[in-house]
């Protein structure tokens, strides 16, 4: 995307077909592939600054072999420790890896790891010595205040929950160390749009609230946000990636759920069987589905005036064009 629209399809298609030789030869990844790529088209564009978010990790990431003049790193979970390794400090430790010593860089991790960050000599700025004061709004969102070289900066964002102020507050953070003026990152806080978090979409008469949750720590920060808007137990659609911690993000979300439609992403060959999570949420009612279609069918026929659609990006982007009446994908998503 550049300037917040996507690039035309034959642009795209005809930069992939530069980069194809050179990565067939190299045996490249999916998302080397998409990273050359993009690089390519923000060249190409004119782009003045680009965000290039981490795959994996970040010491051994393919983006790593960009120079960058900000790094950002939002927290350090339990994820991929097949990779990554098992502990936090680990994690820490390929996540910090994108620092560059001398260079700005802001970071949201807990006290527990921030050593491990400072380690590598970059110019520094940790969220928590910058939070002022954090509001939050219910419904209509977060309202935060941040320290900035210039004084407090007040914004109010649309996204939910005490993870989504503080996911406001790192972004703010790093476009005031990019030299942003503050009216601009203000009204840039204002408008974001962040599909698939905590997204509420109006559906049949009710609302349904979208969340990728695919970890554990995703799965108790959306509860988390649940409580904080005073949401009691409500209809949940759930489906995940069969290589993820299934069991820790369905303990983390049985206290949100009324009830259990289980799922998966017809289009992901990594999905889970249905039918073997339906043990994870023993003693609420179970209902297995075999796609998202036949899910919201269910769903449809509880007329809840809201309900919870989670555990997998990829399920989630299956369900959000059945909510909005829009066409989806057709191919098999691997990445």
């Amino acid at each position: 995307m550049v300037d917040g629209q996507e690039l035309p399809e034959d642009v795209v298609a005809a930069a992939l077909a530069r980069v194809r030789p050179e990565a067939e030869a190299v045996e490249a990844s999916f998302f080397e592939i998409v990273t050359a790529l993009g690089a390519l088209l923000f060249a190409e564009a004119g782009v003045q600054v680009a965000v290039m978010e981490v795959g994996l990790g970040g010491r051994l990431d393919s983006t790593n072999a960009l120079d960058p003049v900000l790094s950002v790193v939002t927290n350090v979970a339990l994820d991929h420790t097949e990779f990554l390794g098992d502990t936090l400090e680990a994690i820490a430790a390929e996540k910090a890896g994108i620092l560059r010593a001398g260079r700005p860089a802001v970071v949201g991790v807990a006290p527990q790891v921030q050593s491990i960050f400072a380690a590598q000599g970059a110019d520094l700025w940790r969220l928590d010595d910058h939070l002022l004061g954090t509001r939050l709004l219910g419904w209509e969102g977060v309202q935060v205040t941040l320290r900035s070289p210039d004084g407090p900066v007040t914004l109010h964002t649309p996204l939910l929950g005490a993870h989504g102020a503080r996911n406001a507050a790192l972004a703010a953070l790093a476009a005031l160390r990019l030299g942003l003026p503050a009216e601009a990152v203000t009204r840039g806080a204002a408008s974001v749009q962040w599909p698939g978090r905590l997204e509420v979409i109006a559906w049949q008469g009710g609302r349904v609230l979208l969340d990728g949750a695919h970890n554990p720590a995703g799965a108790r920060a959306l509860a988390a946000a649940l409580r904080e808007l005073g949401v009691g137990p409500l209809p949940l659609v759930f489906g995940a990636a069969g290589d993820k911690d299934i069991s820790g993000v369905a303990s983390a979300l049985r206290s949100c759920a009324s009830e259990v439609i289980l799922t998966r992403a017809a289009l992901s060959p990594r999905a889970a069987d249905p039918q073997a999570l339906a043990s994870l949420f023993a003693g609420l009612p179970v209902t297995v589905t075999d796609s998202p279609v036949a899910a919201l069918a269910v769903l449809a026929a509880r007329h809840a005036p809201l309900a919870l659609v989670c555990g997998s990006l990829y399920l989630l982007g299956e369900v959000r064009p059945l909510l909005l009446g829009e066409a989806g994908a057709s191919r098999e998503r691997w990445q």
